[in-house]
């Protein structure tokens, strides 16, 4: 069994996605990060970072001992889970590499980028977002330019569906959110379509949908959220 520490956005949806195509028992734990259940103690001991998602792997493979096993940051609770069950990662020494060049590509590029894109379309306030989604908009689809590139004749992102499309595909999902157009990338739309058919991937998405912030909490009436220091982390004040 595994407790998965989760909200509705793009980086929830990653772990969602592939904790429904591993076909995993799962219990979720819904985060409130408006009201800062990011902070408290107990979930910080397993995401120092105070950021979701986190999973407890309650039945870890025999080499990590007999404890609980906690794994933070999306990229690398995916990779735990694809090397446990040896599946949606490839095997072969430059398969491998490949996919840690993807998974550190999204993760260190376009997940960052799209954040912040998200931040100034979404909660920002008004009157300052023209130089933030100027810049990151302009971010943003150069990554689907990349993107865009690699999926010229092949399906996915590896040749074969992978952990790779499931890490990126997240944040191109909800590129009409982010006022961006897949127009100049025919490969990314098409490869977007086929993977949000998926019923693991519908199934995540759909996880405490009625949860989204879609702007709701925002710059203008949430400080919990938004607009952190280095006291969100060494004095809360929320140690529960």
């Amino acid at each position: 069994m595994i407790d998965f520490y989760y909200a509705p956005t793009p980086n929830g949806w990653k772990v969602a996605i592939m904790l429904e195509e591993l076909e995993l028992e799962y219990t979720t734990h819904l985060m409130r990060l408006g009201d800062g259940d990011q902070f408290k103690s107990a979930f910080m001991a397993i995401s120092p970072n105070a950021k979701m998602p986190a999973i407890i792997d309650h039945d870890p493979p025999k080499s990590y001992g007999t404890n609980s096993v906690s794994v933070f940051e999306s990229g690398a609770i995916m990779l735990y889970l694809a090397d446990k069950f040896k599946r949606f990662i490839p095997t072969d020494p430059l398969g491998r590499k490949e996919a840690m060049e993807w998974m550190f590509w999204q993760v260190g590029n376009q997940g960052p980028m799209a954040g912040q894109l998200s931040h100034f379309v979404n909660y920002a306030p008004k009157d300052q977002q023209d130089y933030g989604r100027k810049r990151y908009g302009g971010e943003y689809e150069r990554n689907l330019a990349v993107l865009e590139k690699r999926l010229g004749g092949q399906d996915y992102i590896l040749g074969d569906y992978s952990i790779c499309d499931m890490i990126v595909f997240p944040w191109a999902f909800i590129a009409k959110p982010l006022s961006a157009s897949l127009d100049l990338f025919p490969n990314v739309a098409a490869w977007r379509g086929h993977i949000k058919q998926r019923t693991a991937v519908m199934k995540a998405i759909n996880l405490c949908k009625a949860d989204q912030n879609l702007g709701k909490t925002n710059v203008s009436n949430n400080k919990i959220l938004y607009n952190q220091s280095a006291v969100h982390i060494l004095g809360s004040g929320n140690k529960e």
